[in-house]
């Protein structure tokens, strides 16, 4: 029993510690949920994103190799790139509704896809803490991490979904949410390339920051 407490306290820990950013990220999702996302978009992309961190870092489990924290940081621009399209996007928002309609059907609709894309884009800390994590964990460890995990995304989600609807926050991003969000995406995606240290890869070797 104290493998399984221990197993859990550990997954806890590690959760909170890689995605209390995440929490204001998942909050402006949640203020635009009924004019652009539906709540099962974020949910559903937060668990797409968060399979494809954990195959990223299972490899510590079995002791294999990882692309380098910097390489992995160069999806910072793909939340960068939603942002820019937000941005031209926000008056737009009767065209946006009819797209989403006709999109909510498919298997993966563009929301979806843009939440996971957001969500392994910001996961660079996630795989860092994740990989040793993994590593030090046996089967048994591994499966009640990943079980917390999965529980953590709903939990994640409720909180920022709850803090959303407060009525100081609620009527905020309501009014400037459209104005926000893309700058907030912009800043989360150069962020990401800076804590990284991708946008070293991207400047002539003689340069150094």
């Amino acid at each position: 029993m104290s493998e399984l407490i221990e197993a859990a306290i550990a997954a806890v820990t590690a959760f909170a510690a890689t995605n209390i950013d995440d929490i204001v990220v998942l909050m402006i999702f949640y203020a635009q949920v009924n004019s652009i996302f539906r709540p099962r978009h974020i949910i559903s992309g937060q668990y797409l994103g968060f399979v494809v961190l954990i195959v990223a870092s299972l490899p510590g489990f079995f002791g294999g190799f990882l692309l380098p924290e910097s390489v992995i940081g160069l999806l910072g621009f793909l939340p960068i790139a939603i942002g820019i399209k937000a941005w031209f996007d926000r008056d737009s928002d009767t065209q946006d509704v009819s797209i989403n309609a006709a999109n909510s059907s498919s298997l993966l609709p563009a929301q979806t896809l843009q939440v996971a894309a957001v969500t392994i884009a910001n996961g660079g800390d996630n795989v860092g803490i994740y990989l040793p994590l993994f590593a030090s964990s046996n089967a048994f460890q591994l499966t009640v991490i990943l079980s917390v995990f999965a529980i953590m995304i709903i939990v994640w989600c409720s909180i920022a979904a709850q803090l959303a609807r407060h009525p100081l926050i609620a009527k905020s991003l309501t009014r400037y949410g459209h104005i926000v969000v893309p700058f907030v995406l912009i800043a989360l995606g150069l962020y990401i390339l800076y804590e990284s240290g991708a946008y070293q890869l991207l400047l002539p070797r003689s340069i150094s920051l």
